[in-house]
């Protein structure tokens, strides 16, 4: 059995993880919502870690008896960038209890410390929003295509997984987010999807650019309610491609970069600009976390490449760190920090774990 540590929020995501066991109840501490670290806080002085390059931001944690800690979060440089590949021997485990002055270290090896996956406490949606307005149809629908088909085989992984799913949006002048292909794992559908977009498609030549930032953002927070709500954790990538400036004038930039700003922390924002008549301002606005731009149709698929990389990269710094804990029930509340090093980079995040009903024989 496990004690969740429930969060109000989980942000973008995500590599895989590992549990076991079924809830048994539920502990709530006070995280920093909205911080850098999550749910974590600052490491005591006391530990005099030096100077952080990395920052780990807490998402989730929970304990499994009997005696397991897991704490699953995120790794990024100090410029927001992540930082994927870490292994279980790059990080430091340092506890504190009722009796401690400080911080103890724990040795990684004696308490069995590793990297964890399992597909089924995870969510990872990706949600492609392409400009299919009639100037991209007209000059650039082909490139279009073949730079959507890359991001795709770029972004879903070749074994099909349903913690990994991606759906396909368009947009145009109407009042209406156009699906394209729903949510789904399988590469094959996806690609076919792209492939029979026809130039015909739509016939309004205006583009809703502000519409489309809106509802896939909606799209997103309610694919983020769902996998909360069945205890799991949920991240969302929107990735939109346009050609140009929102003409319809249905909703404005303020609504659009609010809703942005408001959106859940586990969403990402990428936008894809192509040509010279789109506004790169706002659409680094609106991808916040990540914006490219192309001259020309010629390097669409360029482009597409890089944010797919970025997206692929961001999964990959989540992580789930999983170590047996030398405390044993009675010991109530525990500190735990956590510090890891990168090459020359280090960083560590605080946190504190319930020790009730720990006992030896922890695997």
């Amino acid at each position: 059995m496990k004690i969740l540590f429930k969060s109000s929020i989980y942000l973008i995501v995500l590599f895989t993880l590992f549990s076991c066991g079924n809830a048994d109840n539920d502990v709530f501490f006070n995280p920093s919502s909205g911080s850098d670290l999550g749910e974590g806080s600052t490491v005591d002085p006391c530990l005099d870690l030096g100077d952080s390059q990395l920052t780990l931001s807490i998402q989730d944690q929970f304990t499994t008896l009997p005696g397991k800690v897991s704490i699953f979060f995120k790794v990024s440089d100090t410029e927001g960038n992540p930082v994927p590949g870490l292994t279980a021997n790059q990080f430091t485990i340092y506890e504190q209890g009722r009796n401690d002055d400080c911080f103890n270290k724990i040795s990684t090896s004696e308490a069995q410390a590793r990297i964890s996956p399992n597909a089924q406490i995870f969510n990872n949606s990706t949600l492609l929003v392409l400009d299919l307005s009639n100037s991209v149809l007209s000059s650039s629908l082909q490139e279009l295509k073949t730079a959507s088909v890359s991001f795709v085989n770029n972004v879903m992984p070749e074994v099909e997984s349903e913690s990994n799913k991606m759906a396909i949006y368009w947009f145009d002048g109407e009042d209406e987010l156009h699906l394209l292909n729903d949510l789904t794992s399988s590469k094959e559908d996806l690609i076919a999807s792209i492939d029979a977009i026809t130039d015909d498609i739509s016939n309004d030549p205006s583009t809703d650019l502000y519409g489309a930032v809106i509802k896939s953002t909606e799209k997103a927070e309610k694919l983020i309610k769902e996998t909360k709500n069945n205890d799991i954790i949920g991240a969302a990538s929107i990735v939109i491609f346009t050609d140009g400036t929102d003409q319809a004038s249905r909703y404005t930039e303020k609504a659009a970069l609010d809703k942005v700003k408001n959106a859940s922390l586990n969403i990402s924002y990428f936008t894809i600009g192509l040509g010279s008549e789109i506004d790169t301002e706002v659409l680094a606005s609106i991808g916040k976390t990540s914006s490219v731009f192309a001259g020309n149709k010629a390097e669409l698929e360029t482009t597409f490449n890089d944010i797919s990389y970025l997206v692929s990269q961001r999964a990959n710094s989540f992580y789930l760190f999983e170590y047996c804990s030398p405390k044993r029930d009675g010991s109530g509340d525990n500190n735990l920090a956590i510090q890891v090093t990168s090459g020359s980079l280090q960083g560590a995040v605080q946190t504190k774990f319930s020790a009730n009903g720990f006992t030896g024989g922890c695997e």
